[in-house]
Formats: structure tokens, C-alpha cells, sequence
């Protein structure tokens, strides 16, 4: 033979080359019809550390995760907390429920260096300003009330909701650029943003059990939708300029929305709430713009479900 010819493989050993290239393409396409890997196969990013706050059916407490997903540290909070905000200093600001109510910041490992006790009958949501001060959404009579470092009250805006019962008047609720304060409510299931002075300037109604409404850089409104098991972002006029639901990834068990985190990367990190689904799917994942889930943790050995949850370095 010339070198021209030996220079190619034969005929049989090109169909056999082939072949096994068509198998390896079919075997990870079926890993998940976009081409992706399925959401519950994917492992926990090198790096990625958690805190989120545990309840339902096991014990209610504050849970750090290491990168490797092993719990490092757990905090049982005063009276019922479910919400809370990883500060830059690595400390944590969350409000607590029942008796006794109010708001507590905690370092990392647990010591108190602020609190502010609520007469309210409920308080969850909570936020430090950029001023050093913090906002309280209390519950019975639902408002948001600014305190400063030393406790002292410097405002408070009344807040509008239908729902009488105090537990679900309000969840999370954040002071915009403007003044103004943008509230979930879960229990009638609104989105309002009011005035300083608690005058209704815009709203977005029918989402159950809503959580969160995050004020979008482009003026738009993120929501979880809790348990219509979907992510909304609207537009001022209400349109919805994106979504993301229980059907854009089964494997998920989406079924309760309970928080979001942006992260830098621009993806979401979503907390879900697996009330009554405990052992089912994911406690919490990370999806792209496009829909795609590209992490999630769902080790039910460590707990039965989860409410807020946390990227720290975010």
C-alpha cells in the first residue's frame, strides 16, 4: 500500500469510530432533553456556601453549610424565625415571631450585637438600610417601621393589606431609592410598593403566598409566587417579562417559592419549600436567564424543609 492509503483509517474502522460517537451524543442527551444535565444529578459548585433557615416538619433553626455541603453550624432563634439577611460582616439580621417578637443581629456564631423589641404581634421580614438603620415589617398592625442602631423608632409607614389575620399580613419588605416601601403579602397573596406616608402607588395582585418583590435595576419587579410555584418579573404596568414555573423543571417538586437570592453571575438562587413534599426534589437551586438549572441541593438527610436560603459571599 502507499502512504496515501494507510494514512485513513478503513472503512470498517470509520463506522465503528462513528458509531461509538453516536452512542456517547444519545447517552448525554438523554441526561436531559435540552441537552444539559437533569437538574437532580447535578453536585454542589466547589465554593458555594449556604445559610438558610430550617422549619416545618424538623426543628427551626438557622443552618450553615460548608462547600462540601456538610453542616458547620445551627442557631435556634429566640421564638419562630423564617426569614433573614446575610449581612457583608458576615453577621445576621432576622426577625422572630410570637413571644417574644422583634428583630435580632447576630455574628456568625451566634452573639447578639443588636435587637429591637417589637410590640407587634408577629414579625419575620426585616432589612438594614444603608444608613445603618433597619426596617421591621411587623405584623398586627401590619406597617414598616425604620429603627435606628440604638432601637429608637425614626418612621413608620403604614401598610395596606386585606388579610386580617397578623401571621400572614406581611413577609419580606425593602425601601426602594424613592422612599418608598415595596411589600409582599402573603396572605392576600399582593405586591404592594406605598409612599412614605403609605399611600398605594402601585400593586400586583393573585399571587399566592407571596414571599418576596425585589426591585429590579431596570425598574421591573421580581416576585416568588410561593405556592403557585413560580418566579414572576413584571413590568411597571404588569406584564410579565419573565417566568419561570414548575413545568420548566419537573425534577425540581416545586412547591412552595419561598425566597430568591441574585447572585453576581446574574442567575437566581430559589429557595423552595417542601411543606407537605418533605423528602421530594430540591430544597433549593440556582437557574440561569434561560431557564436553565445549573445547581441544586437536595440532601434530605440534613433536613426536612427549608425557607429562606443564602449564598454567603453574594
Amino acid at each position: 500500500m502507499s502512504p496515501l492509503t494507510t494514512a485513513f483509517p478503513s472503512t470498517a474502522l470509520r463506522r465503528r469510530l462513528t458509531f461509538r460517537l453516536l452512542a456517547t451524543l444519545v447517552a448525554l442527551a438523554a441526561l436531559d432533553p435540552s441537552g444539559g444535565a437533569r437538574a437532580d444529578d447535578l453536585e454542589p459548585r466547589p465554593g458555594r456556601r449556604l445559610l438558610f433557615t430550617e422549619y416545618g416538619q424538623g426543628p427551626n433553626r438557622f443552618v450553615e453549610l460548608d462547600a462540601a455541603g456538610k453542616i458547620v453550624w445551627d442557631f435556634a432563634p429566640p421564638s419562630t424565625a423564617v426569614i433573614f439577611q446575610a449581612l457583608p460582616d458576615g453577621h445576621i439580621l432576622f426577625g422572630y415571631g410570637g413571644k417574644p417578637t422583634g428583630v435580632r443581629e447576630i455574628t456568625a456564631r451566634g452573639e447578639t450585637v443588636f435587637e429591637y423589641p417589637s410590640l407587634s404581634t408577629q414579625v419575620f421580614g426585616c432589612e438594614r438600610l444603608a444608613n445603618g438603620n433597619t426596617l421591621v415589617a411587623e405584623q398586627g398592625p401590619c406597617q414598616a417601621v425604620e429603627v435606628d442602631p440604638q432601637g429608637k423608632i425614626v418612621h413608620i409607614t403604614p401598610l395596606f393589606t386585606s388579610h386580617a389575620d397578623p401571621h400572614l399580613q406581611v413577609r419580606n419588605a425593602h425601601k426602594l431609592a424613592s422612599g418608598n416601601i415595596l411589600a409582599a403579602h402573603e396572605g392576600e397573596g399582593a405586591v404592594r410598593e406605598v409612599s412614605p406616608e403609605g399611600k398605594v402607588v402601585w400593586e400586583y395582585t393573585g399571587v399566592e403566598n407571596a414571599g418576596d418583590a425585589q426591585r429590579l435595576p431596570n425598574g421591573n419587579t421580581l416576585i416568588s409566587c410561593g405556592t403557585q410555584k413560580r418566579i414572576l418579573e413584571v413590568t411597571p404596568t404588569g406584564d410579565i417579562a419573565w417566568e419561570f414555573t414548575a413545568a420548566d423543571a419537573p425534577d425540581l417538586n416545586l412547591t412552595w417559592i419561598s425566597s430568591i437570592q441574585r447572585l453576581k453571575n446574574g442567575n437566581l438562587l430559589v429557595g423552595n419549600f417542601l411543606r407537605g413534599q418533605e423528602g421530594k426534589g430540591a430544597h433549593a437551586f440556582e437557574v440561569t436567564r434561560d431557564k436553565k438549572v445549573v445547581w441544586t441541593w437536595a440532601d434530605h438527610s440534613q433536613i426536612r424543609s427549608l425557607t429562606t436560603v443564602r449564598a454567603l459571599g453574594e
